[in-house]
């Protein structure tokens, strides 16, 4: 028998286009601080609210947990931005396909 737990912790997955960014304003419009009004530090996934509301803690394939605080121009749909401590960090991520679960 399946465990009813599982499924109340693993509400739901989506399969997302990612794309990465830093918390350099140079990035992000100028802007030093998230949709949210928090810092833009790693662990911070930008999302279209309309797929995910702001403020879903997300656990992200490859990259781990990270909370849906910010939006941006580009971030429509099935898209996820999401925040790395460097540069070199944020390149190598590049562009990828990866698995959301929406935890709460």
């Amino acid at each position: 028998s399946r465990s009813s737990a599982a499924s109340d912790v693993y509400k739901r997955q989506i399969t997302m286009r990612s794309t990465a960014y830093t918390s350099d304003p140079a990035e992000n419009g100028g802007y030093s601080t998230t949709a949210m009004g928090t810092a833009i530090r790693y662990g911070v996934a930008a999302v279209d609210p309309r797929v995910i509301p702001l403020g879903t803690r997300l656990y992200i394939e490859g990259y781990g947990y990270a909370r849906a605080e910010d939006t941006g121009g580009a971030i429509k749909g099935n898209r996820i931005d999401l925040v790395f401590g460097s540069k070199s960090q944020s390149n190598n991520w590049g562009r990828r396909t990866v698995r959301v679960t929406i935890l709460n």
